[in-house]
């Protein structure tokens, strides 16, 4: 998980050189080779604590260095994909500069042929290879961070200690209790193994994941976002959920007494990363390359990942207190070994699927 990605080119060095005197805060402020400034850049991103952190750790940083403002588009990346592909498709500006995005959504636009090149940014010369697009050529996106969708948890409601097993989510007590994702990202991969399949059989045969989550369903579980989790745990709403553990962190910030625990049927390991659209005017391309310039330093990714309790892509970023160690926090080959990692294409390729069914079971 150290392994850096190879040296880039003097070419590709040189390409970002002056940026990269801006973005590792030297003081230095515009050259005369740099492209006019746009009065902001637009970053689509998720709300909550997430936008929070990345506003904290990269947008104000970029403000302060550079005096172009951030706006933060908070419509679901879901929801943004397809007006962006449009703009895109019949040659209009699109309306963000930067995506926020999960490295399987990116990946669907990455195929597309619709991102940028990204593989001229300075700081992707010291990235791990976890920054690296697994499956793709360059880095038509680059991923910023890993996540692991764990079984978070209250203590109160779990006396014998941390649930070993998702199945026991389907004690009789927990109805109505309990919480996924409204498309049940995170639990499909796990449920497949809870009910009695191999992960190899992903995507040939995905029964098994099915007939559990039909089990599931029996619980009349709470389905929602990333903002959803940490409400329902403060307001002492559900007692256990499938989540990213950012979302009980902060919620466990906030003084709610909230644990998290990688079951025995392990759990997803996923990435983030950020991509820009084609299309943009020269100028504000270049500055949207030096957020996510920006967003690779360890400056950077101290700040916004501290708040997010994740771990990031460049070496020297240290885990937040109290998550050495800790499952949702993977840094090791061991760790590595309880979690459930799906190639990227495997996930692009069914993942609508995938979501259609677990959406049909819920409502069915």
């Amino acid at each position: 998980m150290t392994h850096t990605i190879g040296r880039m080119s003097r070419r590709h060095l040189l390409a970002g050189s002056s940026a990269a005197l801006i973005m590792a805060g030297a003081g230095s402020r515009a050259k005369a080779s740099e492209p006019e400034k746009p009065a902001e850049i637009i970053v689509r991103a998720w709300g909550g604590s997430w936008v929070d952190s990345l506003k904290a750790g990269v947008s104000d940083p970029f403000t302060k260095l550079t005096g172009i403002g951030v706006r933060h588009d908070l419509t679901e990346d879901n929801e943004i994909r397809p007006k962006v592909w449009a703009a895109v498709d019949q040659g209009r500006v699109p309306p963000i500069h930067i995506n926020w995005d999960t490295t399987t959504n990116a990946t669907k636009s990455a195929l597309r042929g619709i991102t940028v090149d990204l593989s001229d940014l300075p700081n992707l010369k010291n990235a791990m290879e976890t920054a690296k697009p697994v499956g793709l050529d360059g880095f038509p996106i680059v991923n910023t961070y890993g996540y692991v969708y764990v079984l978070a948890y209250r203590p109160e409601a779990f006396p014998n200690g941390a649930p070993k097993s998702w199945k026991e989510l389907l004690d009789p007590r927990l109805k109505g209790r309990v919480a996924f994702y409204n498309d049940g990202i995170g639990m499909h991969f796990p449920a497949q193994v809870a009910g009695g399949g191999k992960l190899e059989d992903i995507p040939s045969n995905m029964a098994p994941a099915w007939e559990f989550i039909k089990q599931l369903k029996t619980q009349s579980p709470l389905l929602g976002e990333d903002p959803d989790f940490t409400t329902w745990f403060q307001k002492g709403e559900i007692d256990a959920a499938c989540t990213i553990s950012t979302n009980a962190r902060e919620a466990k910030k906030n003084g709610i007494n909230v644990a998290w625990t990688v079951p025995e049927e392990g759990c997803k390991y996923d990435t983030d990363g950020f991509w820009i659209p084609k299309g943009l005017p020269a100028n504000e391309e270049y500055w949207a390359k030096q957020y996510i310039n920006l967003a690779l330093s360890v400056e950077s990714q101290q700040i916004w990942l501290d708040g997010l309790g994740l771990p990031g892509v460049i070496p020297g970023v240290k885990p937040p207190a109290g998550l050495m160690g800790d499952p949702s926090y993977p840094t090791t080959p061991e760790d590595f070994k309880h979690l459930i990692r799906i190639p990227g294409k495997v996930q692009v390729e069914n993942e609508s699927e995938w979501f259609a069914t677990f959406k049909s079971i819920m409502q069915g």
